[in-house]
């Protein structure tokens, strides 16, 4: 396989991009970005070998524990637990949010032999219990997998002296938070809905 070829089976990587949209990437970088393909190529090797998950909340960082975590003006008593780390961006974003974060990293789903496990539940019961969790707020998408994560940790957190709440309805049915607007996001924040036992 010549280098070309290799070039545009690395890009269809990517979601969204087919075969064409990869040929026209690799097209363009060889024809007028000789240089920026050289720095996005310096770019990617970095992050790949550096960038690695925060040893408290899973979010993508280079040190041992991201900047949120390390931010000791956020409220560690309040504890948003989300798919993957844009969606804590989506969050950040809002300018309503100012507690802590817990990333799955995906979420339960069976058919795809995803369980409590493989996202790490244990260790979000582990940081709740130490550090002394008054709410915790499910900010997970609104799809099936999304809802049966919600049950589990619900289930999982039921025993521990600390309130369970989730994001407000208005955030569009099977929608994905990385895709929704600051506005639609801050008010679910504010009108997030405590699960019944």
């Amino acid at each position: 396989m010549d280098a070309l070829t290799r070039l545009v089976d690395a890009l269809r990587c990517l979601p969204g991009i087919g075969p064409k949209s990869a040929q026209r990437m690799a097209f363009y970088l060889l024809q007028h970005q000789r240089q920026r393909g050289l720095q996005l190529a310096a770019c990617l090797e970095t992050a790949m070998r550096e960038i690695r998950h925060c040893e408290r909340c899973n979010n993508h960082t280079t040190e041992d524990r991201c900047a949120l975590c390390e931010n000791n003006k956020r409220d560690n008593h309040l504890l948003c637990v989300v798919e993957n780390p844009l969606d804590i961006l989506a969050i950040e974003q809002s300018n309503a949010y100012s507690g802590s974060y817990y990333v799955l990293m995906g979420k339960i789903s069976p058919m795809d032999g995803i369980g409590p496990n493989e996202i790490n539940l244990p260790k979000l019961e582990q940081l709740v219990v130490k550090e002394k969790t008054k709410e915790v707020i499910l900010a997970l998408s609104p799809t099936i997998e999304g809802q049966t994560t919600i049950h589990f940790i619900h289930e999982l957190l039921r025993q521990h002296p600390v309130q369970i709440s989730q994001l407000a309805h208005g955030i569009p049915s099977g929608g994905e938070l990385e895709y929704l607007d600051g506005h639609t996001i801050s008010n679910a924040l504010r009108n997030r809905a405590k699960i019944n036992d």
